[in-house]
C-alpha cells in the first residue's frame, strides 16, 4: 500500500487545494497528528503539497535548547502536545519553525536569526496556495511571526506587553508557547509568568478608555492626516505605561511633543 501511494503521490496535484486544506485540518486537529505526518513524509505526499517542511528533517538545532533533536523531530513532538487545537493554532504549530532551515548559521552555536520573519513569509505563501480564508491566513501568519516575541514578554515595555496580551490571538499564541517549550527544553517558567500576568491584569488596564481622539487634535489646530495615528498611538502608549491618566495631561503631552509650527 505504501508503495502504491508513493507511486501515485504526484496525482495529488490534480486534487483541489480546498480539498487538501480540509483533509489537512482533519489531520492536525485530531490526536496523533505526528504519526500522520511521518506517513505523509514517507509516502512522499508531503513533497507534493507541503514541500517547505522537508528541509526541517536533518536541520540541527543547538542541543542546549533543543535536546530532542532536529527541527522536524521538534515539530512532530510539538504537534503531540496540542490538546484539541483549533485549525489555526495547529497550523501555527506546524509552521512555526518553517523559516529555520533557510536561516541556519553556525556561530558561537547554531542560530536561526530572524527565522520567525522568514517563516511568516513562507507561511503566507503556503496559506495562499492552500486557499485558506483571509481570517485563517492572518491568524496563522501572526502566530508564526510572534512565536519568538512572546518569550521576551517579561522584558517588554508595559505598553507593548499590554498590546500583545489584548490581541485576539493571544490565547493561541500562549498555547503555542507552551507546546513549543514542552517539545524542547520543557522549562515553563516564562510561560507561567506570562499566563499569570495575562490572567490577573484588569481589563481596564489592558484596554483603557482613550483619553483623546482625532477631534481633539483638530480642535488643537492639527490638520487631519497620517500623523494622527502616530500621535494617538503615542498618547495611548503613555497611558498604558501609566505616565498620564487624564485628558488634560494627554493634551499637554501632544502640544509638547508635536508642537504646531507657526504659519510663514
Amino acid at each position: 500500500t505504501y508503495e502504491a501511494i508513493r507511486i501515485s503521490a504526484p496525482l495529488l496535484q490534480k486534487i483541489s487545494p480546498e480539498r487538501i486544506r480540509n483533509e489537512l485540518e482533519r489531520i492536525l486537529t485530531q490526536p496523533r497528528a505526528s504519526d500522520a505526518f511521518r506517513i505523509l513524509k514517507d509516502t512522499e505526499l508531503l513533497d507534493v503539497f507541503l514541500p517547505e517542511l522537508l528541509p526541517m528533517n536533518g536541520c540541527d538545532q543547538p542541543p542546549e535548547y533543543h535536546p530532542e533533536g532536529d527541527v522536524w523531530i521538534h515539530t512532530l513532538l510539538l504537534l503531540d502536545h496540542l490538546k484539541s487545537p483549533t485549525f489555526t493554532l495547529a497550523m501555527g504549530a506546524l509552521l512555526h519553525d518553517v523559516g529555520k532551515p533557510a536561516t541556519q548559521t553556525f556561530e558561537d552555536r547554531i542560530r536561526f536569526n530572524q527565522h520567525e520573519k522568514v517563516g511568516a513569509r513562507t507561511t503566507q505563501d503556503i496559506c495562499k496556495r492552500l486557499r485558506l480564508s483571509n481570517e485563517e491566513t492572518e491568524r496563522i501568519v501572526w502566530l508564526v511571526a510572534q512565536h519568538m516575541r512572546i518569550a521576551v514578554t517579561p522584558d517588554m515595555k508595559e505598553s507593548k506587553r499590554k498590546r500583545l496580551v489584548r490581541e485576539d490571538g493571544f490565547a493561541e499564541l500562549l498555547e503555542l508557547m507552551r507546546v513549543d517549550c514542552m517539545a524542547s527544553h520543557a522549562d515553563l517558567s516564562a510561560y507561567d509568568w506570562i499566563k499569570d500576568y495575562a490572567e490577573n491584569i484588569p481589563e481596564e488596564a489592558v484596554r483603557p478608555k482613550p483619553l483623546i481622539n482625532g477631534q481633539d487634535l483638530i480642535v488643537l489646530g492639527y490638520a487631519p492626516g497620517p500623523m494622527f495615528k502616530e500621535i494617538l498611538t503615542a498618547v495611548e502608549d503613555a497611558q498604558l505605561e501609566g505616565e498620564i491618566d487624564t485628558r488634560d495631561a494627554a493634551l499637554e503631552r501632544v502640544k509638547s511633543d508635536w508642537p504646531i509650527k507657526p504659519q510663514a
